[in-house]
Parts: structure tokens; sequence; C-alpha cells
């Protein structure tokens, strides 16, 4: 690929380590409008900057740092292997969707520590297509590893009253992406997070929910507070094979296995709001996509 077809048929212009393609056969009164992000930026109501360093970090001068005398790994856990895949949790004592803290800014470690993984960017070939009742999607154009970092869901960081303004605005047609995650941490203590990347975003922004997903979330700490939702690969995953993940958060990956929910016999029953039909044509479907009423409640 030359510069010419690069800066055409790269959404992200440039701004990833590698091109984030867009189907050759769209044409361009077709092509989505956003501005694209690989990062998290600062949205209405939220208080810190995602870029703003406030994580302390380690004094390791080793090419990559170890468990036994690095800060990080010592305070928060060791996360990743050598080779960079997600370690997997031990579920006696722990979630899939535990926090992860890389090695930041702050740390004497190079760029090559095993423990700094979302911070590089995405690694994969990735191409955004048009699917047949979906809209947009995104599939992977080489194999990934099962426990790979495939990318993050990028965009606006914004506060809760501007989640739910915004999701009150949405009409029936709209397409909603804001992402509420909420971390816990001790008796009643609740870290909520609001990721839109409506306007500004990456190529999180166009994966599709599915109910028995490819791909999972980690809220992942790199130089700041706020997280990075980073999508890691619930297995190995085949070239041309569409990347999804379950909206809701409920999928997740502990041991090599799946956590399948049961069919959702009430997934109509919305207080009279209209839930949109599932698509993914999974055996696990549960017919209606993930609703977050508490955001509009």
């Amino acid at each position: 690929m030359d510069a010419s077809d690069r800066n055409v048929n790269d959404l992200s212009c440039g701004l990833e380590n590698v091109p984030i393609l867009i189907e050759t056969t769209v044409v361009s009164s077709r092509r989505p409008t956003f501005q694209y992000s690989p990062e998290n930026v600062q949205g209405p109501g939220c208080a810190v900057h995602p870029s703003e360093v406030t994580i302390t970090g380690c004094t390791c001068v080793a090419h990559s740092c170890v468990l036994e005398s690095c800060s990080c790994l010592l305070t928060h856990g060791q996360a990743y292997t050598l080779q960079g895949t997600l370690l997997a949790r031990d579920t006696a004592h722990s979630t899939c969707t535990s926090p992860v803290f890389e090695c930041n800014t702050l740390c004497s470690c190079g760029d090559s520590c095993s423990n700094r993984v979302v911070q590089s960017g995405v690694r994969h070939k990735l191409e955004v297509f048009c699917t047949t009742n979906r809209g947009w999607g995104v599939r992977t154009l080489e194999p990934i590893q099962c426990g790979a970092f495939v990318c993050e869901y990028a965009g606006e960081v914004i506060g809760f009253d501007e989640a739910r303004r915004r999701q009150l605005a949405q009409g029936p047609k709209d397409s909603n992406y804001i992402i509420a995650v909420r971390e816990h941490a001790g008796t009643g203590n609740v870290t909520e997070t609001f990721i839109d990347p409506a306007k500004i975003g990456n190529v999180g922004r166009f994966l599709n929910h599915s109910c028995q997903p490819s791909l999972f979330m980690v809220p992942v700490r790199v130089h700041s507070v706020i997280p990075r939702l980073s999508l890691f690969a619930g297995r190995n995953i085949e070239a041309k094979e569409e990347l999804t993940f379950d909206y809701s958060g409920r999928y997740c990956v502990q041991q090599g296995t799946w956590s399948i929910p049961t069919k959702d016999t009430k997934a109509g029953e919305t207080g009279g709001l209209q839930r949109k039909v599932c698509f993914c044509e999974t055996k696990n479907c549960t017919g209606f996509l993930p609703l977050d009423l508490s955001i509009i409640r």
C-alpha cells in the first residue's frame, strides 16, 4: 500500500500504528463522518483530563519489569505474559473485568516492557466493512491469538448528566454509542466511567454486539485514573472473521471458558422504552440489544 492509498483508505488518518482500512467498495458519500482519535478525550462533565498523569511510576531499569522488583506489578499484580497476551484470571479471587494497571510515562522501564500493551496501540490489521443487517462492522485481516489486545473503545469521556442528556435526546433510529462502566472497589465504592465515541472515537465505535462475542472488555489504566476500555481476544480468531463484544459486559473469559447468560425472557419489558432487536444469530442470542436503563432513570 503506497502513501496515497493509505490516506484514502485509512480511517485513522495515520494516527494508528497500522492503517484502519475501510472496505474498498464503500463509496465516499457513505463513509462515516466522525473525528478519529486513538485515545480518550475530555468531554462535558469529565473533571480529569484522560491524558493527565495521575499514577506514580516504577524505578525499574531492566529491559522488562519483573514481578519480584517492580512496584507497579507488586501493587497491582501482573496482567500480561511476556508475549503481551492477557493472563488468565483466577476465578476464585478475581473477575475478568478486574482493572489492569500498566507501567506509565513516569516509570523508568522502556517502551519494550511487557507491562506496556494497550498504550502501544493497535497492532493487528483491521477493516471496517458493511454488514448485511447491522450497519458497520469490524473484521480482522489476520489471525489474532487468544488474550491479545485488539483495540480500545475510545471516545469522549463524559459525566453522568451529559450521558443522560445525550441518551434521552436520541431518536428510535439513532445509534447509541455510550458505554457505562462501573467498577466496584470495596463496600459501596463504585467508580463510573461514561464513554461516547459518536462524534470523536476510534475503530472500536464500529464493533457490533454479539451474545457470544470474540472480544471482551477490560478497564486498563496507563497514565491516568480514567480507564481505557480495552478489548482483548477471548479466543483464537481467524483472518476475515468479524470482531464483536457484548455491550452489556456479561461475557468474560476465565480459565479459557465463556460465561454464558441464560436467555432473557423479559427482554422486551423496559418500562415503555423500545429495545432494539439483536441480529447476532448465535444460539445463545437473548433477542434484544442490551439497554442500560440506569442512565435515564
